[in-house]
């Protein structure tokens, strides 16, 4: 009898402890990092119990929060207003639109905002105090309380579907990824040369024509030859598709930003109507057919009645289907070729008084802004819509740079920022020699979290017409959403925060520990995310006139181990390595010793005659592709064979470069090598010789000229042998190829000159 009233004492006793027992909490890690945040004590218990409280106008956000539970937490939430509750409430003293206050406590959750944004927003942050999945009956949330507000108003991400099609479905995990980040534009590039994307009733060539191309490049465009893969490719979004993703975004809070194309990038709705380029050119030529490979095309739409009543047509459709504020026109890489020869846009230069091509574009953009202003819209254009002067009220996408930026917001015109250096997120992200192919560039991880979209050259006022910023994903080489995927994740997330926090909670270390906990969720949502942060980065260190290799992991959590013979590394990294000979280090990241974690590392630096001596420019590189420094030059360290833009290449912007190399002591040199790239899709290209000039020890100068020949291949060596010389002092001349030739991608523009490591020998 004894023996069974203490076996209920003790079930009793287990019982109570698994009813009182608080289930673990999710540690805060919010991506993008809220404006401020205080942890409290205790938690608040999710369980079939609690309630929710709202008004009609927040009901859709509601019904997400539900859908979350119940979906992700098997939670379905009481219909009875119970003891355990979450309120939203509309607060009118907030004063930012998509501000918010989230209040977790022991008993209620209370979310106010001015907006349903607001409440969005708060919401994203309440999901990631949760776990990932669970079948628990109840989940613990840590008691909290966050202000917070985004410092820019347009947080946006570009998505090209023009020269790779995406399905819906993926269109629409897009779409639900960047409102986790809380972003709220979509900028949907729907048509170029390559394929229009979306369906237009009137124009029904657009769909049977238009959306489709015989046959797609292979490999990248500066490989010579070009080929083909012989396979017909396209598609397109019909109107009822597009209502349903516009539907699907307004309900996540995203505004959808339809891109049409004009003058430029028009191709493929020219070879559908040929009438709607310049005739005559049209008419002398082959068949026009939608474009088949990458770059910049010369048939353009004419300037001419029957065009303008094409592109108001298609206006007409495109606005019934967004209900945003903005229609995205283009503006871009508008060749002007064809409308110097016809006598249509002549006569049309004259009869407008225009100067020349350039203002007809400024009429063409300034005409079409009239119409679509007069549908309750405003344009937004590429920053080549400031080129023979801006649209009134046209907003500029700022992507050579920041120079378009700074141009428009002193004419007090709004912009947005998406330079290439920091924003162009089809760029390759790490030195990792597996990386898939892409257009080119190098942006990592880090330079993202680095942006500032504020550019320094503006004043305070100026300052206020930067709306914000945007992340581009051009798909020239994307031709998957895994790829997409791969791309835009993580650095779309570092974006986030760019745009969103206070530049003064930044800390790219606090973000990384963030990341690693954001990972897990893209785990759970078997996104394909690049994971760079257990990768190594190397450094060549001078102290006091001896050279160190510094080895670093973005992640400092787990050892670094390394060889310098190039075997597998079996030693602790514990200090910088002395480099007194040439040597191939390879690191490793193991966690407890004994799992590799992230990429391997390899490096060979080649301690040739140069490293170590005097250099001097007698031009800055670009600052975007001067990352490494003048020293990148003689480092010992040469660049990417795939990408121009890490450490070591460095980037001239139509410069003549002049390079002077000092040495200690007078020095016996016999070779002189070093590489271009010529990458001419991406405006880059070799020079065509070098002037070199030598000053002896005995003070006497030689001088001579090297041709560059072979200049076909991306990547162009140039290798110059000399008779054993001693000398204290070399120059290298380089003159900058010029300007683009016609025909080419970025014709008429100054071309790009990208140099490597010079090896002296």
């Amino acid at each position: 009898m004894k023996i069974q009233v203490y076996l209920k004492i003790i079930f009793l006793l287990i019982l109570f402890g698994c009813v009182k027992e608080t289930p673990p909490v999710v540690v805060p890690n919010i991506i993008p990092k809220p404006l401020s945040q205080e942890i409290k004590e205790g938690v608040f218990i999710l369980d079939k119990n609690t309630f929710l409280e709202y008004s009609k106008e927040h009901e859709k956000v509601a019904i997400f929060l539900t859908d979350y539970f119940k979906e992700n937490l098997n939670i379905v939430l009481s219909s009875d207003n119970k003891e355990g509750k979450i309120k939203f409430i509309t607060d009118n003293t907030i004063l930012n639109d998509e501000g918010y206050l989230l209040k977790i406590a022991k008993n209620q959750i209370l979310i106010s905002a001015k907006t349903t944004k607001g409440i969005f927003y708060a919401v994203q942050s309440l999901i990631q105090l949760l776990p990932l999945k669970s079948n628990l009956k109840q989940i613990s949330i840590q008691n909290l309380e966050i202000k917070d507000e985004p410092q820019f108003s347009y947080r946006g991400m570009h998505l090209d579907v023009a020269r790779h099609f995406f399905p819906v479905a993926f269109i629409k995990k897009f779409i639900n990824l960047m409102s986790i980040l809380k972003m709220n534009n979509f900028h949907w590039h729907l048509t170029d040369d390559q394929g229009w994307r979306i369906e237009i009733k009137k124009y029904p060539k657009l769909q049977e024509i238009a959306a489709y191309r015989k046959e797609t490049l292979i490999g990248h465009y500066s490989d010579k030859p070009h080929q083909f893969n012989g396979k017909k490719y396209g598609g397109y979004y019909t109107q009822k598709d597009i209502k349903e993703i516009v539907k699907y975004a307004s309900d996540r809070q995203i505004t959808i930003i339809p891109e049409i194309e004009m003058p430029g990038h028009s191709q493929a709705s020219i070879a559908a109507y040929p009438e709607l380029g310049c005739t005559l050119i049209s008419s002398s030529r082959d068949k026009i057919e939608v474009a088949t490979k990458w770059g910049i095309f010369e048939d353009i739409y004419c300037p001419k009645e029957s065009t303008f009543k094409f592109l108001e047509d298609v206006i007409d459709e495109v606005v019934a289907l967004f209900p945003g504020k903005y229609i995205h026109i283009g503006g871009d890489e508008a060749p002007k070729i064809n409308w110097e020869k016809c006598e249509n846009c002549q006569i049309l230069i004259k009869k407008e008084g225009l100067k020349d091509e350039h203002e007809l574009q400024s009429y063409f953009i300034t005409r079409m802004e009239k119409y679509i202003n007069s549908k309750g819209k405003q344009i937004i254009g590429w920053d080549e819509i400031l080129e023979g002067g801006l649209a009134p009220n046209a907003t500029v996408m700022s992507w050579r740079g920041t120079n378009g930026a700074v141009i428009a917001a002193k004419q007090k015109h709004d912009v947005i920022l998406t330079p290439q250096s920091h924003c162009y997120l089809n760029h390759y992200q790490s030195d990792n020699k597996n990386e898939p192919l892409t257009n080119g560039g190098y942006l990592p991880l880090q330079k993202v979290y680095s942006f500032n979209p504020i550019p320094p050259e503006l004043t305070k006022k100026e300052s206020k017409y930067v709306l914000g910023a945007q992340g581009n994903i051009w798909t020239e080489y994307i031709t998957n959403p895994k790829k997409i995927e791969y791309m835009a994740f993580p650095r779309a997330i570092a974006l986030s925060e760019v745009i969103w926090s206070d530049s003064k909670n930044k800390n790219y270390s606090d973000f990384i520990n963030r990341l690693e906990h954001f990972n897990k969720r893209l785990d759970v949502m078997n996104v394909n995310y690049a994971n760079h942060i257990y990768d190594i980065k190397g450094k060549l260190i001078d102290e006091n006139g001896k050279l160190f290799f510094e080895l670093k992991s973005t992640s400092n959590k787990f050892d670094i181990f390394y060889s310098k013979d190039g075997s597998n590394p079996t030693t602790l990294y514990e200090e910088p390595i002395l480099v007194d000979s040439t040597m191939y280090i390879k690191a490793q990241v193991y966690k407890s010793g004994i799992i590799k974690i992230g990429n391997p590392f390899e490096q060979k630096i080649n301690l040739h005659k140069a490293v170590g001596s005097k250099i001097s420019l007698n031009v800055t590189p670009h600052k975007a592709y001067n990352t490494g420094g003048t020293k990148a030059l003689i480092n010992g360290i040469s660049g990417n064979d795939k990408r121009y833009g890490d450490t070591e290449w460095l980037g001239f912007s139509g410069d003549d470069i002049e390079i002077t190399i000092e040495f200690d002591e007078p020095t016996e040199i016999n070779s002189i090598s070093t590489r271009f790239h010529n990458g001419n899709g991406q405006w880059i290209y070799a020079p065509k010789e070098i002037k070199f000039s030598f000053q002896l020890e005995d003070e006497k100068t030689v001088n001579y000229i090297e041709q560059i020949n072979n200049r076909d291949s991306l990547l162009v060596n140039f290798n110059y042998k000399i008779k054993a010389t001693k000398v204290i002092k070399m120059k290298m001349m380089i003159k900058n190829y010029g300007e683009i030739p016609i025909g080419k991608q970025g014709a008429g523009n100054k071309s790009w000159t990208f140099i490597d490591e010079i090896i002296i020998e």
